[in-house]
């Protein structure tokens, strides 16, 4: 028996049976996989949705444990230290996405990591791969004097409802959301698929809501789908959405395959038309959110003690950067800054005890800089915890400030990077803490890195942004940044993309800095903004400033090694995994076929008509998919196959069929979800599934 089985029976959940089956599915998916019975590409899908993520390194994974807007309790924090410990090196990673990360993980070992994980309800379900990835929120919401509501249980609703959908599974791309707490949009709704910025309308709770936004290589910002939508149509306009990506989104080209390519591609207008008819095929059309918070806030009674002896300096500027009057009258948010986001299981610990002893230890959000939000500290325990963070390192001033640089891990685990981003953060910010002090209550600057254009370390809507790159000198390779400038928020949705300015060699990265500040400090107007001073000077007067870093004549020796490292550079990017696969080989096709049919008994069975048309849907599809690509006709959408298959297939009479294969595929949004429909449909789908591998079988005979 698999060592997890004793784990997946700690599992105290409602939803055990469908964890257990995730579980166990890993385990045998991985045993096929290994014994070959799994083409690798469909194996690299599977498990990303499973939150297995391949490394630069070979034979070790990444595993991201999905957090719901960044939230967790102390218990949970203590369990992934532990996981961490067992079975990976003892660091933990907070990302941008209020994930957790750990890395150089067995892959034979993933599932019961997973198992452990689940006794503490944290999941790695859908934390990669073309799915609904976690959804992100402002850490502040629920505390924050200027929200008009807390966002926290429409975030949860999100993650509950969507998790395990099968129009979330298997999409085009992966689809990112996000929920702001207040106009300033702090959870930067404008560069994600889907936005949602809190609105009252006529004493109505609602949202703003933005859709299409996104970074990467290619970066658009969000357009307004609506000024404001009522909340309780908030879930049905997005599973609409969702299913008009599925259907009609890219699936070769995966660079063309987000979201925001499809409405760029049609118009917003066109996909809100498309929206509008899935209308009918929904199980709800409004589904009220409960927003009671369910989660005991927990207030501890203050035992006077002596002030603790602190440098009353350091006190005071933490304080001004890191602490905040909350909503909740006489108490305090406290923001921990955690370098590049990593801390170690042994700090990790420590600061879970100072937690329980201090602040809410039922309620800690990750915030989407990497760092930590601790909730509900009296100002009487605001010295004591500054006293105890600081024996642990954690009480540097400067949280989101110019002095707190958000980097992505780069390459040191991530296939896809060119050139350092973490060693380079940390020069940076010894540049800015020793030379530039006062910066650190500076909140108008943001500073971001990514080791590739792609964007994790959000270097595209930062003041100043760097991302991996390199470039030629004779033979010889040298590691280099790109450097960005004048992105940013502007606030209730709207925000800036950065502009590509000049590249240089990596280790000149802190002179382009030393260069900005002093030539922002001479020539700025008082109380001006960064962004104000780009758009004033413009990119041309930054270029020239900075044309002097980039004088590759110059170069010595040692700019031709990269950061962290001791050999001088190449790159070595390997096959990125940020976007999972697209698998059009013809027998698995027709072996998902087969297996959604089968689910699609189960939900029937289990009286989720939904669920159970829609794996109906899956499986016409991925069989006429199947038969096409025998054909050697390659479609690119779910909407290319069905008009292709007509042509190939049923205009020419290859096979019967009582209508198009569109008009039967797209039953799907013509009818309410019920029980009739529902088995109609399976009964429909199982037939031409059948249908169509009696087909292939017999045309293979005759070929031989």
């Amino acid at each position: 028996m698999q060592s997890f089985r004793t784990e997946l029976e700690q599992i105290n959940s409602s939803s055990k049976v469908l964890i257990e089956k995730d579980i166990i599915d890993l385990d045998r998916k991985i045993r096929a996989f290994k014994e070959g019975k799994i083409h690798e590409e469909k194996f690299r899908s599977l498990r990303l949705a499973r939150g297995v993520y391949g490394q630069r390194q070979q034979g070790v994974q990444m595993i991201r444990i999905k957090l719901p807007f960044g939230k967790l309790n102390v218990k949970q924090l203590l369990r992934i230290a532990d996981i961490s410990d067992e079975y990976s090196n003892g660091n933990l990673h907070l990302t941008t996405r209020q994930d957790i990360q750990i890395h150089h993980v067995s892959l034979d070992r993933t599932p019961e990591l997973w198992a452990k994980l689940e006794q503490e309800d944290i999941t790695l379900r859908e934390a990669c791969g073309n799915t609904v990835r976690n959804i992100t929120a402002s850490p502040e919401a629920g505390i924050d004097p200027n929200e008009l509501f807390d966002v926290s249980p429409y975030a949860h609703a999100l993650f509950t409802y969507f998790l395990r959908k099968p129009f979330c599974q298997e999409m085009g791309r992966k689809i990112k959301m996000a929920f702001s707490n207040n106009e300033k949009d702090t959870a930067l709704t404008y560069i994600h698929d889907l936005g949602f910025i809190p609105k009252i309308e006529n004493n109505q709770v609602g949202f703003k809501v933005l859709i299409g936004g996104g970074l990467g290589a290619q970066p658009f910002l969000a357009q307004t789908a609506f000024e404001f939508l009522h909340e309780d149509k908030l879930i049905p306009f997005v599973e609409a959405s969702l299913r008009v990506f599925d259907r009609h989104g890219e699936r070769v080209s995966r660079h063309k395959a987000r979201l925001k390519y499809l409405i760029n591609k049609i118009g917003l207008e066109s996909f809100l038309a498309l929206v509008k008819e899935e209308e009918r095929s929904l199980l709800v059309k409004e589904y009220k959110i409960d927003t009671e918070n369910k989660t005991p806030t927990t207030f501890r009674q203050f035992l006077n003690s002596e002030r603790p002896i602190i440098n009353e300096d350091k006190y005071l500027r933490w304080l001004k950067t890191n602490t905040f009057q909350q909503k909740q009258k006489d108490l305090f948010g406290v923001y921990v800054k955690i370098q590049l986001g990593n801390i170690s299981t042994s700090i990790a610990r420590k600061f879970a005890a100072i937690i329980n002893k201090y602040a809410d230890k039922n309620d800690i959000r990750l915030t989407i800089n990497q760092g930590f939000l601790l909730r509900n500290l009296s100002n009487e325990e605001l010295p004591l915890i500054f006293s105890e963070l600081e024996k642990i390192n954690l009480a540097t001033p400067g949280f989101d400030s110019v002095g707190d640089i958000t980097a992505c891990p780069g390459t040191d685990t991530c296939n896809l990077a060119i050139s350092n981003s973490t060693n380079i953060s940390v020069a940076l910010e010894e540049v800015i803490y020793n030379e530039f002090p006062e910066l650190i209550y500076n909140h108008d600057i943001k500073i971001k890195i990514s080791g590739c254009m792609n964007s994790c370390g959000q270097h595209g809507l930062a003041q100043i942004g760097f991302h991996g790159s390199s470039f030629k000198v004779g033979s010889a390779v040298v590691p280099a940044l790109q450097v960005l400038l004048g992105g940013g928020t502007i606030g209730n949705g709207e925000g800036r993309i950065s502009d590509k300015v000049i590249k240089v060699a990596s280790k000149r990265a802190p002179n382009v800095l030393r260069t900005l500040f002093n030539d922002f400090e001479k020539n700025a107007a008082e109380g001006e903004y960064f962004n104000s001073y780009y758009d004033k000077q413009g990119k041309d007067y930054f270029y020239q400033l900075l044309k002097p870093i980039a004088d590759n004549s110059t170069l010595l020796a040692n700019e031709f090694i990269d950061w962290g490292q001791e050999e001088k550079f190449a790159t070595a990017i390997g096959v990125g995994e940020c976007a999972g696969v697209v698998i059009d080989l013809v027998a698995t096709l027709f072996f998902e076929a087969e297996e959604k049919i089968a689910w699609s008994a189960e939900a029937f069975e289990n009286k989720q008509w939904g669920d159970s048309i829609y794996f109906s849907y899956a499986a016409l599809i991925n069989a006429a998919k199947a038969l096409l690509l025998d054909k050697q006709v390659h479609v690119n959408t779910q909407h290319g196959v069905m008009s292709d298959f007509d042509k190939v297939f049923i205009e020419t009479g290859l096979l019967p069929l009582n209508s198009s294969f569109t008009e039967l595929a797209l039953q799907i949004n013509k009818h309410e979800p019920t029980e009739f429909f529902a088995e109609s449909y399976f009964s429909k789908a199982s037939e031409f599934v059948t249908n169509i591998k009696t087909y292939r079988e017999s045309n293979v005979l005759i070929e031989k």
